[in-house]
């Protein structure tokens, strides 16, 4: 919980808060219902109370492009559902390449220091008009899929507005995934057309992956082109080793810019398709609405990030992960997207906070990992950089460690707006986050975002404070995902979220509200792994692991470690072998070559039998509880509770 009588890190002025886009939403609010909402707590409660209202408020905020006919919210006390604005038609595209001077700079992207580019919205919009006919000609339509593997560049996101401005539905993953991280994903969801690079930047390094494209490529068997965007220079070459292959240049060769036509469809018609793991089985699909997607990044952009029409901002992410998604719909709000591929550290530690000064970022995104990173290497950019553009820095993937609330207002800004977020890829934005008029506290998220009736329950589904928790939705929101592919009935989407507490949305992390009603997230409630902030279904390290012949059977959990999570794999091994420095390796590279590089184990365990329950399935939640010195719920329901004793208390688990 927060330390009582614990002052604030860092408190907006009354002139910042006068100037922010909730003091604004808070009096045309007033002046257009006749309330007196005096400050975010009572806006927030207002607008969980009078969800139809509010949702119109954010449509209205963002001056969304669309035809808003009938009721806001049918169906209020169903979830699932609920049905945000039934009758309304609107196209995610259109809205986000709104009208602006052709001029003026759309996308910034660096790729380490061998790539930098200024994209103009003029450049932008002829761009997606070529992608958009030649989509179209290769038989793209309302529904389909079009799947990439591509880094965060220019192009993907161009190729994700042709697509939407079509009706079809986009997915996306990083290039570092390996062949069966790339086919596990796309495999279900049967492209019409497949992008992906020539390679990627990485530490410096060139990676090509043309051979790995050779390998994924024919088991899309319903991608009609495979299209390659060039960014280490040798697109043609590749794309002439596939299947229906074509340069990107090759592509939209045949097309002239041309004014863009956009499909309007009904208000949550599928947009994205994003993927999370669970502990069985290939990775869930899970399917955001363009609507919902798009008011709820409105409103946290506008209120929550307090940006404005111009601004820069950036995230470092990629695209496997939801804040890309995040990211883009930025260009609703008319700002600048400043993107970056690569690592962070390369060539320097200071990287991002040179891009940063460079372009005057108005908000810095990253991850906590990242924030603790440049702590450990004593990078301090607020001595070495001019940050005066800097209004904001969100941090999220696993919580932001309270040691990292102090560094960034010692070492990076004083005066600055450090909003730690949480939400994912199930509703592709955030349950808790920033509020720009409220004071920071260290370790503490400071608020629930505004519409989302959150509340953390006991086990017996109680609201608590003070005390852990499950977070919870307690009524509808617009970006519910719209359904799970290849999940006719819904039973696999109620199961995930509706299960443990009938019509209540429940997310799956431990939380605790704190005494200044903010809240602290204490990590996921289920096996999920958590590296670095990427989610990782422990289905897919077992797939590679147990390719390894001298490997019987695997389980992998998070340690918590270092103010992070780390992942840890025990292996059951053949009679007579031995886990040598050459097993470990040859299981590291399997992963890494197999799935992803963040899939990686950092510690690799020898254990002589793993725990299951009586219906054969290992219980990764019975061995973290032992690694952690918890008690283990439930032990009769497994078949060998004595295994649970060889994880107790290891010492290669102290390092």
């Amino acid at each position: 919980m927060g330390e009582t009588g614990q002052e604030p890190l860092w408190r907006p002025s009354p002139e910042r808060v006068a100037r922010t886009g909730i003091a604004s939403f808070i009096a045309t609010v007033n002046a257009r219902y006749g309330t007196a909402l005096s400050d975010y707590r009572s806006l927030h409660r207002w607008s969980v109370e009078q969800p139809s209202t509010f949702w119109e408020e954010i449509w209205q905020l963002g001056d969304v492009i669309g035809d808003r006919r009938g009721p806001a919210l049918v169906d209020a006390d169903r979830m699932p559902g609920a049905r945000f604005f039934p009758e309304a038609t609107l196209n995610y595209a259109e809205n986000l390449l709104r009208p602006r001077d052709p001029a003026s700079v759309a996308l910034i992207f660096r790729g380490e220091d061998k790539v930098e580019r200024h994209v103009s919205f003029g450049e932008l919009t002829e761009l997606v008009s070529r992608l958009q006919q030649a989509l179209r000609a290769a038989g793209v339509g309302v529904g389909d899929r079009v799947a990439a593997t591509l880094p965060n560049l220019p192009e993907t996101i161009a190729i994700m507005l042709a697509t939407t401005s079509l009706g079809a539905v986009f997915s996306s993953c990083s290039p570092d995934f390996g062949e069966r991280g790339i086919l596990d994903r796309f495999g279900q969801i049967e492209p019409k057309v497949y992008v992906a690079c020539d390679g990627y930047w990485y530490n410096g390094k060139r990676v090509s992956i043309g051979d790995k494209l050779r390998n994924v490529v024919p088991h899309l068997p319903t991608a009609v082109r495979t299209v390659i965007v060039p960014y280490l220079g040798n697109a043609e070459e590749v794309a002439a080793g596939l299947p229906n292959g074509a340069s990107l240049d090759a592509f939209i060769a045949p097309f002239a810019p041309a004014p863009l036509t956009f499909e309007r469809l009904p208000f949550n018609h599928p947009a994205f398709i994003l993927f999370s793991s669970g502990t069985t089985g290939v990775p869930k699909c899970i399917v955001h609405g363009a609507g919902g997607t798009l008011l709820q990044h409105i409103k946290e952009h506008r209120l929550h990030c307090d940006l404005a029409p111009g601004d820069r901002a950036f995230y470092f992410t990629t695209c496997g992960w939801m804040m890309w998604n995040w990211l883009v719909t930025g260009l609703a709000s008319e700002l600048t997207l400043c993107l970056f591929d690569g690592s962070p550290f390369a060539p320097t530690p200071g990287v991002l906070f040179d891009y940063a000064e460079k372009e005057r970022f108005a908000l810095f995104g990253t991850s906590a990992k990242y924030t603790d990173s440049l702590r450990k290497e004593g990078v301090r950019p607020g001595e070495t950089h001019d940050l005066s553009a800097l209004k904001a820095l969100t941090s999220t993937g696993s919580p932001l460690a309270p040691e990292s609330f102090c560094f960034v207002y010692e070492a990076i800004k004083a005066d600055l707006h450090l909003a730690s977020i949480s939400g994912g890829t199930d509703i592709i934005s955030c349950f808790v986050l920033g509020d720009p008029t409220s004071p920071v506290y260290k370790g503490e998220i400071q608020a629930p975002g505004l519409g989302m009736a959150v509340e953390v329950w006991s086990d017996e589904g109680k609201p608590v404070t003070g005390e852990r928790g499950e977070l919870v939705c307690t009524r509808p929101f617009p970006c519910m995902p719209v359904m799970f592919w290849n999940d006719p009935e819904g039973a696999r989407y109620r199961a995930a979220y509706f299960e443990r507490f009938p019509n209540v949305w429940c997310h799956g992390d431990f939380a605790e509200w704190t005494e200044h009603g903010g809240i602290i997230i204490h990590g996921r409630s289920d096996a999920t792994l958590n590296p670095q902030g990427v989610r990782i279904g422990t289905a897919e390290i077992y797939a590679q692991a147990e390719q390894i012949p001298e490997i019987v059977e695997a389980i992998a959990i998070g340690q918590d470690w270092d103010n992070d999570v780390r992942v840890v794999l025990f292996v059951r091994l053949k009679e007579g072998v031995g886990l040598d420095a050459d097993l470990e390796k040859r299981i590291r590279t399997q992963i890494r070559t197999g799935a992803s590089p963040r899939h990686v184990p950092a510690k690799i365990i020898a254990v002589a039998d793993i725990p299951r329950t009586r219906s054969g399935k290992i219980t990764e939640l019975a061995v973290r509880d032992v690694v952690h010195g918890r008690p283990v719920k439930n032990t009769e329901a497994l078949a060998n509770p004595e295994a649970l004793e060889l994880y107790r208390d290891l010492p290669e688990l102290g390092s």
